[in-house]
């Protein structure tokens, strides 16, 4: 056990950071002075000090210097047009902790513009996290459109498509895509797509402004076959081909490429957008998916990664 520098920057690095795992990740103070490796009393006065310095709203409101680097490091490396590094909660499990909170602020963010934005929106459990942290907004200039399909293979709602959600959080005018995820045939998927109600939406996809994705991998849990979206047999074919993620169904190996033939020919989503006239943002963490993140961002399927501290760092000692 020892106590931290308390002065300068480094000070409010630690209020910060003790902050977040107080008020974010919900450590206890005696879990933050493990954590942290300093007494309780100091863990104390740190969220404290975090409070009163005005560190603290809903969010962390201090960029931690890790953090900060991490970012730096991961944009100068891929290129990437957009990087946000949350912590990381050293004993948490979630996927989604810290990320979804950070995806939730540039999503308000960039709801906030004055000038009407097209915003396209993928699928899955982290998106989903980072929806239900929105507030209540009011933008009617705004359109959000859905790169997926948001019905599951029995004809329910899929669960983890977000679109009708924040359509009522945000009142934006939403476009959801009311096709199966994955078509039973190629002909199946030719067929749904050609329908006029669908073309505006795929057109209005296809120029967002700025889309936010999740990244599914595709190991045994897969959220595809988890879900429900495709067979354990389908999801070995991929694994064989090389497939090691996707994104709104579209799975690709570790250099980024999109997988020939098996489910990729009836996925019902929308292409990506365009990277080069838009952005593109994934939020993904996790030791799961850092095969997919690499490839994702090498092959520049995505131009923007929001992550957490302990995924960056496993990225750049790649």
């Amino acid at each position: 056990m020892h106590n931290r520098p308390e002065s300068g920057g480094g000070r409010l690095d630690d209020a910060a950071r003790a902050g977040w795992l107080y008020y974010v990740a919900g450590n206890t103070q005696d879990q933050i002075a493990a954590k942290l490796g300093i007494s309780r009393q100091t863990a104390q006065r740190l969220v404290s000090l975090a409070v009163s310095e005005r560190l603290i709203k809903v969010r962390v409101d201090h960029p931690i210097a890790n953090c900060l680097e991490l970012a730096e490091r991961l944009r100068a490396r891929f290129a990437l047009d957009l990087v946000e590094v949350a912590p990381s909660d050293p004993a948490s499990p979630s996927t989604t902790l810290g990320i979804a909170e950070a995806a939730a602020a540039e999503i308000e963010r960039r709801l906030g513009s004055t000038e009407p934005i097209v915003m396209a929106i993928g699928t899955g459990r982290t998106l989903k996290a980072a929806i239900e942290q929105l507030p209540s907004m009011d933008c009617p200039r705004h359109k959000v459109v859905s790169l997926t399909g948001n019905i599951s293979p029995d004809g329910s709602a899929a669960f983890y498509n977000v679109i009708f959600t924040m359509s009522d959080r945000v009142k934006a005018r939403s476009f959801p895509m009311p096709l199966p995820v994955i078509a039973s045939s190629p002909q199946e998927r030719e067929m749904l797509l050609s329908q006029p109600m669908i073309q505006p939406t795929l057109e209005l996809a296809a120029r967002a402004d700025v889309t936010f994705v999740g990244i599914g991998d595709l190991g045994p849990t897969a959220p595809l076959y988890e879900d429900g979206f495709i067979t354990k047999a389908e999801l070995k074919a991929l694994q064989k081909a090389g497939g090691v993620a996707e994104i709104v169904g579209w799975a690709f190996d570790h250099e980024g490429r999109l997988i020939e033939g098996i489910t990729n020919d009836r996925v019902s989503s929308a292409p990506i957008p365009s990277r080069e006239s838009s952005l593109v943002v994934a939020l993904a963490m996790g030791e799961r998916k850092l095969p997919g993140i690499v490839a994702a961002m090498n092959r520049r399927l995505i131009n923007g990664l929001i992550t957490d501290e302990r995924t960056a760092a496993a990225i750049l000692a790649k």
